[in-house]
């Protein structure tokens, strides 16, 4: 073995060592509380990904879309027919197209009674609140509210957060936040979003 394999082999030896001592300090289990924040595109597409997963073992599973919606949405046409997926639509589209606080206000509650049933099923395995950052910094939907939502679901129900600006308080109650940075998007230089790539 030469020298550069050597260095290799220690250098594996040394980080399975580092990944083993991980996996054994790893003893709770319990669902999580996830938020994918930031600027950059991926939160949502990150949180559809995780919702095949689920379904690929069986799992129910809600998804809440509090904005995006009325767009068409490649994952969720792909997989409203499996019968572990339960969807809820806030329906009215962008906030900043409808421009009407009082009805997205509305919208947002009906959904939002939807996204707390999910959220006290045992039999959901996973709840995505897709977009709901925005519900909070538009002052449609209350922190305490959500927190306790999220507090005082089912011990193995796992839910993902999505949107741009997460609250403080979501941050902090969270085991696992992502944030998506952008370092460059096609949009800014005048490219359409793309069908089966954007949405």
């Amino acid at each position: 073995m030469n020298d550069r394999d050597t260095r290799h082999k220690q250098s594996m030896q040394k980080l399975k060592a580092h990944v083993d001592e991980k996996v054994a300090a790893a003893t709770e289990q319990r669902g999580l509380l996830l938020v994918f924040t930031g600027n950059g595109k991926g939160k949502t597409t990150a949180a559809w990904g995780t919702v095949t997963r689920a379904l690929g073992y069986g799992y129910g599973v809600g998804v809440v879309q509090f904005i995006k919606g009325m767009w068409e949405c490649g994952e969720r046409e792909r997989l409203v027919e499996d019968p572990h997926l339960e969807v809820a639509i806030m329906a009215t589209g962008f906030t900043w197209d409808t421009q009407n606080r009082e009805a997205d206000t509305a919208a947002c509650h009906r959904v939002w009674v939807e996204a707390q049933r999910m959220l006290a099923d045992p039999e959901v395995y996973l709840v995505v609140l897709d977009e709901l950052t925005y519900m909070l910094k538009f002052g449609y939907l209350d922190i305490e509210a959500v927190k306790h939502a999220i507090e005082n679901r089912p011990p193995e129900q796992s839910v993902i957060v999505t949107g741009r600006n997460a609250h403080r308080e979501l941050l902090a109650m969270a085991d696992t936040v992502t944030e998506m940075q952008e370092v460059r998007h096609a949009f800014n230089s005048g490219l359409q979003a793309r069908r089966g790539i954007d949405f």
